[in-house]
């Protein structure tokens, strides 16, 4: 049978998150970068325990104002500490609660500066490889962020959006432009399904991007999220598609 991992950004305030619960195969825990806070975390840990559900940390640039979807100029050294700070609370509070990290996805403009630049990617994952050589990293296919985790040598899983426009290039349109995010209930459905199914994304030019992704984002902070996640897993399951966390690809050094 084909499966399929279904992801959501958790803990970032906007009230879904034991929804989303029992409906992702996968949470992305905030961990007070850009949003999150211990008491929260914890929660969302706890029910990813009692529920089965695969947990990972959410590091992003610690600019909750802004909700780190702006590139922030600072130091190398500046930003690796934040996210280290960021890694060492969330994991603190996963091994109080007995519940263990499978991985680590990064947050919005770090996400995207990492899926644009090499180098300063594999800055980031070399920094997570050596707090937790046994991580993997769940990295937006075909970016550069693929290919600063196999430099390093982390575990991967390979990620696609299920209501984010894609550019030609295959990565994510910017949300500063019009039709960056998917809002028709029905094109996202059939975007899951022939990702799933076929391997396939839509660019928003017509273009068609092969893609391994086997995990599918669903963002948790936009109107109706709860609604449309339902929709897709319901959807996906009736065409034979289970849900379920993906094993990572091994590294490759």
């Amino acid at each position: 049978m084909t499966s399929i991992d279904l992801n959501a950004d958790l803990g970032e305030g906007m009230g879904t998150d034991d929804d989303l619960l029992q409906i992702v195969s996968s949470a992305s825990i905030a961990c007070g970068g850009h949003a999150g806070d211990a008491p929260t975390i914890r929660h969302i840990l706890k029910v990813c325990k009692a529920r089965g559900v695969r947990a990972g940390a959410h590091p992003g640039y610690a600019d909750p104002k802004r909700f780190g979807r702006f590139r922030v100029v600072m130091p190398l050294d500046q930003l690796l500490g934040q996210i280290r700070s960021q890694l060492f609370l969330v994991r603190f509070i996963a091994d109080e609660v007995g519940m263990p990290l499978s991985y680590v996805k990064l947050h919005g403009a770090l996400a995207n500066q990492t899926a644009e630049e090499l180098a300063f990617a594999i800055g980031i994952f070399a920094t997570i490889q050596a707090m937790d050589p046994k991580i993997a990293v769940l990295a937006l296919d075909n970016s550069q962020q693929v290919r600063a985790a196999r430099a390093v040598g982390l575990p991967l899983v390979r990620e696609a959006y299920a209501d984010r426009a894609y550019t030609a290039d295959g990565l994510l349109v910017p949300r500063s432009q019009p039709g960056s995010v998917i809002h028709d209930v029905d094109a996202v459905i059939e975007r899951c399904l022939r990702l799933a199914k076929s391997g396939e994304i839509v660019a928003n030019d017509g273009t068609i991007l092969k893609s391994s992704a086997r995990s599918i984002c669903l963002h948790g902070d936009t109107p109706g999220a709860v609604d449309l996640a339902r929709d897709v897993r319901d959807a996906l399951e009736a065409d034979g598609i289970e849900i379920k966390a993906q094993e990572p690809e091994p590294p490759s050094l």
